[in-house]
């Protein structure tokens, strides 16, 4: 099973610094997310915090982030890999469904767990509906599907790149940081500094081999 989070690792972007462009707060939101992957400030807390610069922004700019999307290179191709390997293949971000999804059914990736924008009246109430996906939310999600497949940990590789990815890459039989900051890479099994998320493939079959 392949388990990878999404903004800065199969995204070469933030996608809440995306839709924060389009609100004119994108620096501020930038400010909060890199004190966060850094580990200097609470997930949760964090997420929220940049989420309320959003109040009133209209829903229709979702699509403009959709389509701005980069995918990093070689995610795309790893993903195409896996799943021809016959891997179950899922992103678990601390993202949105909103702007995520429709890249996620086109790559073929089977489960995808990430926050949701409440959004009412087609504008950005500044607040988020549902649970928040954080760092322990993301472990849970790699249990519960290592547990609904049958895949032992020996079998699972995580991929992330920031503090919130590191019950993650710990819950997994390898754990790989990718570009990572500092919080992650202390506690990776592999660190991959290369541009390409196809790096990932060798440590991938590596894992299916045991």
């Amino acid at each position: 099973m392949l388990v990878s989070d999404v903004d800065s690792t199969f995204l070469t972007q933030e996608v809440i610094e995306l839709v924060a462009e389009h609100a004119d707060v994108r620096d501020r939101v930038e400010e909060i997310t890199t004190a966060a992957m850094r580990g200097e400030l609470d997930f949760s807390q964090s997420l929220r915090a940049r989420v309320a610069l959003l109040e009133g922004l209209e829903e229709s700019v979702l699509q403009e982030v959709r389509e701005s999307l980069v995918p990093t290179p070689g995610a795309l191709e790893l993903v195409r890999r896996a799943s021809a390997a016959g891997w179950v293949t899922a992103l678990v971000s601390g993202g949105f469904h909103e702007v995520i999804d429709e890249l996620a059914a086109a790559a073929g990736i089977d489960h995808v767990r990430a926050n949701r924008f409440e959004i009412v009246g087609g504008r950005f109430t500044g607040k988020v509906s549902g649970p928040i996906i954080d760092g322990t939310a993301k472990r849970r999600t790699l249990e519960e599907l290592a547990e609904r497949y049958a895949v032992p940990p020996a079998r699972i590789v995580a991929v992330g790149d920031g503090a919130n990815d590191r019950e993650m890459l710990l819950a997994a039989g390898t754990g790989i940081a990718f570009r990572a900051k500092p919080a992650l890479r202390e506690v990776a099994d592999v660190v991959i500094d290369g541009t390409s998320l196809l790096e990932a493939w060798p440590h991938l079959e590596e894992s299916a081999s045991r």
